[in-house]
Formats: C-alpha cells, sequence, structure tokens
C-alpha cells in the first residue's frame, strides 16, 4: 500500500513537472495571460484570476532585497583632442549651437560652456559629414556641466557619417510624452556615430537607429552612458531606450539602462534591441534594471533582445527579414528586475549569449526555426528556454528549472543577494 502512495505521489509530481515544462513560460508571464483571460468574465472569475496572479507572481519575483544602485556605473570627465585641422567652437546659446553644428567642418568640436539649454522644433540637424580620421565632436568639457533640455519630437538628427557626441546631459521635457520621440535619431548615412559618456533621460527612444533612403548607418557605438526614464511614459508609442533596426556593426557597451516603463498602448517596452535583418551587432557590458526607482509598475518590460517583436518587410535591411539578426552578441551584461525576459532572442541567427548574469528576470529564451544560440557561462535566476523549434546549445549555465519558480525556489538569486543586500 506504502508503495503504491508513493507511486501514486511520484506520478502526480512528474505530471505537474511535465506540465510547467509544457507551458514554458515562468509565473510572471503567466501571472497577466490568466488577467487578460479573465478580463470581461463575471467579478467571480475575474477576482479569482487576480488572486492567482498575484501568487505567482509572489512567488517569481518576491521582493528581493538588492541594493540595485551599486550597479550604477560612474561617469568619467573624458577628454576630447581637436583633431589635425580641427577648430574648438565654443557656444553658450541654442542658437549658436545650431549654427556651429550647422557648419561644422571635419576634425571640429563644439563645446557647449556650462549651463541649462532649452532647444524647441522638430529637431536639430546633424548633416555635415565628419571623416573617419577626423570626427566631428559635439560635447561639454566635462560631464554634468551641460544640459541640453528638448521640447520637440527629436533631439539631434544625425544623417552624416562620422560623429561624436560625449559628456551631455540631455532631459526630454514634452508636456506629451508622446511628442518626446527621441534624443539622438541616427539614419541613412550617419555611420560611425558615437555617443559616449552622456546621460539621456524621458524620451521614448532614448537612441534611434534605422535605414534611410537605402542607406545604413553602421558602425556606431553607444558606450558607457546613462539611460532612464524618471516617470512612466505614457504614449502608445514604441518604449526601448535603444532601438536599433536594419542596421550592422554596432557595438552597445558599458552603458547603465533603467526604468523604460510604458503606460499606453501594448505595455511592452525593451532596454535595447537589434532587429531588421542586421549583422554583427554586440550588446556588452551593460547594466539594466527594466525597473528600479519604477518596480511594480503595469505592462511587461524585456531588457536586451535580438530581434524584439520581428519588423515588418519594408524596413528590413534585405526587404524580407529572412533572420532579425545575424551573428548578434550578448554578453557580460547584468539584467535585473524585468517584468518579462532578461533576454529574449526572435529569429536570431548564429546568436552567442554568454557570460551575462540576469537577476529577477523571465530568464532566457530563443525562439522559432531561424534562431541559433550558443548560450555558455550565464548566471540565471530563472530558466533557459528554447521555444517554436529554436536550436539551443547551452553549456557551463547556472539556471533554475522552470518548475522550481512555481514553488518561489530561487537558488540563484539567493546567492546574489548576499553580495547587493544594502548595508543596515
Amino acid at each position: 500500500m506504502l508503495a503504491l502512495s508513493v507511486l501514486a505521489l511520484a506520478a502526480l509530481a512528474g505530471g505537474w513537472v511535465a506540465a510547467i515544462d509544457a507551458v514554458g513560460v515562468p509565473p510572471r508571464r503567466l501571472a497577466p495571460w490568466i488577467e487578460r483571460r479573465a478580463a470581461g468574465h463575471d467579478a467571480l472569475i475575474v477576482g479569482a484570476a487576480g488572486i492567482a496572479a498575484r501568487v505567482l507572481i509572489a512567488l517569481d519575483r518576491g521582493d528581493p532585497d538588492l541594493d540595485l544602485a551599486a550597479l550604477r556605473p560612474a561617469l568619467a570627465a573624458g577628454d576630447t583632442a581637436v583633431a589635425h585641422g580641427g577648430r574648438e567652437i565654443v557656444v553658450a546659446t541654442p542658437r549658436e549651437a545650431r549654427a556651429a553644428i550647422a557648419h561644422a567642418e571635419p576634425g571640429d568640436v563644439v563645446v557647449f560652456a556650462p549651463g541649462r539649454y532649452r532647444f524647441h522644433g522638430s529637431y536639430i540637424e546633424v548633416s555635415r559629414a565628419g571623416r573617419d580620421d577626423a570626427p566631428i565632436t559635439v560635447r561639454a568639457a566635462a560631464a554634468g556641466t551641460v544640459m541640453l533640455e528638448f521640447d520637440m519630437t527629436e533631439g539631434f538628427l544625425v544623417s552624416a557619417p562620422d560623429w561624436t557626441f560625449e559628456n551631455l546631459v540631455i532631459r526630454g521635457v514634452c508636456a506629451d510624452d508622446s511628442n518626446c520621440e527621441h534624443a539622438f535619431h541616427v539614419v541613412g548615412g550617419a555611420t560611425h556615430f558615437v555617443a559616449r559618456n552622456n546621460t539621456v533621460l524621458d524620451f521614448n527612444a532614448h537612441f534611434k537607429i534605422n535605414a534611410s533612403g537605402g542607406a545604413f548607418p553602421d558602425g556606431g557605438r553607444i558606450e558607457d552612458n546613462v539611460i532612464a526614464d524618471s516617470e512612466p511614459r505614457r504614449t502608445a508609442n514604441p518604449v526601448a531606450a535603444i532601438d536599433l533596426v536594419a542596421a550592422s556593426g554596432w557595438r552597445i557597451r558599458g552603458n547603465r539602462i533603467s526604468d523604460f516603463v510604458k503606460h499606453g498602448g501594448d505595455g511592452i517596452s525593451v532596454g535595447a534591441f537589434a532587429k531588421g535583418g542586421g549583422a554583427d551587432n554586440r550588446f556588452i557590458g551593460n547594466v539594466v534594471v527594466c525597473e528600479e526607482r519604477l518596480r511594480g509598475e503595469p505592462g511587461q518590460r524585456v531588457g536586451i533582445s535580438l530581434g524584439d517583436g520581428g519588423t515588418g518587410a519594408a524596413f528590413c535591411r534585405d526587404r524580407r527579414c529572412i533572420v532579425e539578426q545575424d551573428r548578434g552578441v550578448i554578453e557580460s551584461n547584468v539584467i535585473a528586475s524585468c517584468s518579462d525576459d532578461g533576454i529574449y532572442l526572435n529569429r536570431a541567427a548564429a546568436s552567442r549569449v554568454a557570460g551575462n548574469t540576469l537577476i529577477d528576470t523571465g530568464g532566457i529564451v530563443v525562439r522559432f526555426p531561424e534562431t541559433a544560440a550558443d548560450v555558455r557561462g550565464n548566471r540565471v535566476d530563472g530558466a533557459i528556454v528554447a521555444r517554436d523549434g529554436a536550436a539551443l546549445h547551452a553549456a557551463d549555465n547556472r539556471s533554475t528549472a522552470l518548475p522550481w519558480l512555481y514553488l518561489g525556489w530561487h537558488p540563484v538569486r539567493w546567492s546574489f543577494e548576499r553580495a547587493l543586500r544594502p548595508p543596515g
């Protein structure tokens, strides 16, 4: 009799584990699905769904006692020499800045005098070409001494190659969030764009990169910036701190990205993604905290993605998007406090996901037959999951199987809590 009881319990446990694996999603993603399915039914069903959702969220997310501010890098002062043959042009008003940018020559350095500058209109046109050996630079002499306030749809519209922006604090100040789209819009022939050591706040897509006129702004770098929103973005427009479409060869390294929360539309937002048929884009050494000051807000937030939600064929590099990304790399990033996946791959061929640390996220998800991912050496507070025919080669990872998450068991997270627990 005892043996039969043990066998029955084992069968039940095995069936429960199989059911969780068949669902294939962590509790934090199942919870909103249950609430959506119950919406519009009678109050009893809606109430029961709400309770179930809260329990699932509590089991998966809990209340991690982590000092996420410890993950914040400090900005350096930075220094840029004037290239041979260039000029240093000091500007002290928005009008002077626009004029200097409009007439800049290769090697010039446009330096904002310390202070606060308010810009209005549609955008600041950046259309004069620098050179690979003599880029044009727009900067503050020291980080934190210059604040640019943009009350306009786009800040810098960069359509020419070899421009660098550094040491600036840039904030969107539009009364309507839908009117502050981008701090930087990098388009068409704007190859070798560099944004370094800036603080960029309160935009829907702080950096937007895309093709224009059949040209692609390849080979850019976004390095060592702080990128964040101070409040949820009340807009139906896309919300993604770094939104890269169809360009190739970008290096997104050493940035601190946080609090990109979308109130409106589908409620989905992303810290950084590359999609649209580009190749060789790399996300290395970034810290992405989906929710820091804005924890617990409604909506779904993803850390870093190759492929995001897909791209319309007209916006793809090859006009087809057979794959969304090829040879993309997500390496040595820290991703924390995300209500959805920490890393998400969608039709991302020959991808490498290595050495990342994920805390309080939905884990790593790779999807669809076009995706082939080498996932190795990651520490994941959550599961690593292949869905819809994706090819996953996983090695040397430390993660937590999905069934344990439904029991509130987070051994990987607990190992981090000891290191990141606030003092006192």
